[in-house]
């Protein structure tokens, strides 16, 4: 899993409202809940493509233009989990498979042809998915040959690449960290057998500590591993255990996702038809959250977001560092690139078309798979910065008043008393800190600062 993602774009079951943002109830019911961007995806549409085609004819100025990042979309698994909302595919041979990178490679080159890429650097990269290590090892050095005569990271400051435990070789890891990589994130989820098999996991446990020889040895940077609290199966010991087995593995960074259960994924098309949410409520979620930080903690790892938790090393400045992070949350431009991927250039998003032959077939016409956009406004650039870094759960809103030449305390003034009075949050002038029951459940607390319109739409 990524905080970016490539979201599955298809549409919900008919007649089925989302649940409000605002009134969430406690079960687990159907609706995205984890926010990666403002406003919502379903508002995004193709009137709005213009003005991203028109961004990308602005040259870039090297004085002002932010920090420049590449997501790439490697939407190819073993199987696809139950709970997975991303576009993925099981099905495809190594020759289809060739035929999507080698589309891949075409995107990317196309956005550097244009005026506001053309010679501009790369800060980062981030292999996501899907399984990016999936592919086959000739396969992806092929890609990123094609890619860094395009559009060179060699000089970027972190490169991310996520990873199924089963899907790698020795082979595999020393090819992936030959590419470039510094930053290896690792799908482990849970540490119990038959919580993976119930959420449809491809990998079981052995397979995690059969790779992890290999991946120390390769020498990356930083080593990430993800969690979910609340898979379908799970319970306080089976939890516990997993989380004390991911403070024996001494990764460099965890993150700690919740189980949610957006449209389309397996376990939410059974409650739609009217079967039981399988999934923990959301207190018991935040309650194994919360207990996952305070062993982490105690185990010497510092709160780097509401999900990640960083053990920072001596010598190692990027051990607990997440630049791609950082630099999304912070108003940095983004090209998306693969089947249903979304970007950000100049204030405008963008996402590619979310279907196979949608996203092929313009390609190889030498045309980029555009499928939606949203040009925003000052005020919802505004917005998306600030809902995105509260999920840091400390915050200083001088920063983001200067760089948008607005009060931000004072523009958001209902939404801090409201979360405040709550206790979810502190306000101490510019300060903002979340207490630790804001920070467990911070993505629900984020439509506060919504403008109307966007507080109880559907997120995708």
């Amino acid at each position: 899993m990524s905080e970016h993602g490539s979201r599955d774009a298809r549409p919900a079951v008919a007649g089925r409202p989302p649940a409000p943002h605002l009134a969430r109830p406690k079960g687990t019911e159907v609706g995205s809940v984890f926010v990666s961007n403002y406003p919502p995806f379903s508002v995004w549409s193709r009137e709005h493509l213009a003005a991203y085609e028109a961004v990308l004819e602005r040259p870039w100025d090297p004085t002002t233009s932010p920090s420049l990042g590449l997501y790439l979309h490697i939407p190819f698994c073993r199987k696809r989990c139950k709970f997975c909302y991303f576009r993925v595919y099981t099905d495809k041979n190594a020759e289809q498979i060739q035929t999507y990178l080698d589309a891949l490679a075409r995107e990317v080159e196309l956005y550097a042809e244009r005026p506001a890429f053309a010679g501009r650097p790369l800060d980062f990269v981030y292999f996501g998915g899907g399984t990016p290590s999936y592919v086959a090892v000739k396969h992806l050095e092929g890609l990123v040959a094609r890619l860094q005569a395009a559009m060179p990271w060699r000089r970027a400051q972190e490169i991310t690449f996520e990873c199924e435990p089963g899907t790698l070789t020795a082979a595999k890891v020393e090819a992936i960290r030959a590419i470039g990589v510094t930053r290896l994130s690792l799908g482990v989820e849970h540490f119990d057998d038959e919580v993976l098999r119930e959420n449809g996991r491809a990998h079981v446990s052995k397979e995690i500590y059969r790779c992890l020889p290999w991946i120390r040895a390769a020498g990356f940077d930083q080593l990430n591993v993800d969690l979910i609290a609340g898979m379908v199966g799970d319970d306080w010991p089976t939890w516990k255990e997993t989380v004390e087995k991911t403070v024996e593995l001494d990764p460099d960074s965890v993150t700690i996702y919740q189980m949610e259960l957006p449209y389309n994924t397996v376990y939410s098309q059974a409650v739609l038809k009217g079967e039981p949410s399988p999934v923990a409520d959301w207190p018991t979620k935040r309650a194994w959250h919360g207990y996952a930080i305070d062993r982490l903690q105690e185990a010497g790892y510092e709160i780097s977001s509401a999900y990640t938790m960083v053990k920072k090393r001596p010598g190692n400045d990027a051990s607990g560092r997440f630049l791609y992070r950082d630099a999304l949350w912070h108003g940095s431009d983004l090209l998306g690139c693969g089947v249903a991927s979304f970007g950000h250039v100049a204030g405008v998003h963008a996402q590619n078309q979310a279907d196979w032959h949608g996203y092929l077939e313009p390609l190889l016409e030498s045309r980029l798979p555009l499928g939606r956009a949203l040009a925003t406004s000052p005020r919802q650039r505004l917005t998306r910065e600030l809902i995105l870094q509260l999920k840091l759960g400390r915050l200083d809103l001088a920063p983001l008043s200067a760089r948008h030449g607005i009060d931000v305390r004072a523009t958001f003034a209902a939404a801090f008393a409201e979360l405040e009075r709550r206790g979810m949050l502190r306000l101490d002038g510019d300060r903002v800190e979340l207490s630790r029951q804001g920070l467990l459940q911070v993505d629900a607390l984020l439509p506060h600062f919504y403008e109307e319109p966007y507080r109880h739409a559907r997120y995708t």
